[in-house]
């Protein structure tokens, strides 16, 4: 579940996303590709196709299971949906070094999962 407390807002074009103070969407429904982007840039990285990926991967599984994974589970989602060679903590560490299941639903749009500090 979304945090209710804005901290502050994310500029995407004309629009002000409000984000709580961990940079997660407060309203999850005001989540696009756009909004993924403008979140990128501000934590200075560049979204490629392979980053798409784990970020398709994971709103799926939010849809499926209304929940943000932890490593494990998104490991194993990764793996399921787009092969072995991805479906690893290397992988993933690689493509989102700080936090692999923080970062990636941050940039999902989705809120962060239950047993991450």
């Amino acid at each position: 579940m979304a945090t209710t407390e804005m901290s502050r807002y994310l500029e995407v074009g004309d629009d002000h996303v409000a984000l709580d103070p961990e940079g997660y969407l407060v309203d999850l429904s005001a989540w696009s590709p756009a909004v993924a982007e403008a979140l990128a840039v501000e934590e200075g990285r560049e979204l490629t196709a392979a980053h798409w990926e784990v970020i398709e991967v994971l709103r799926d599984f939010h849809a499926r299971f209304e929940t943000s994974p932890a490593m494990r589970p998104l490991v194993k989602a990764v793996g399921q949906a787009l092969g072995s060679d991805k479906g690893n903590s290397l992988y993933l560490m690689r493509l989102f070094p700080e936090s692999p299941p923080k970062v990636a639903a941050r940039l999902a749009g989705l809120p962060k999962p239950a047993n991450c500090l």
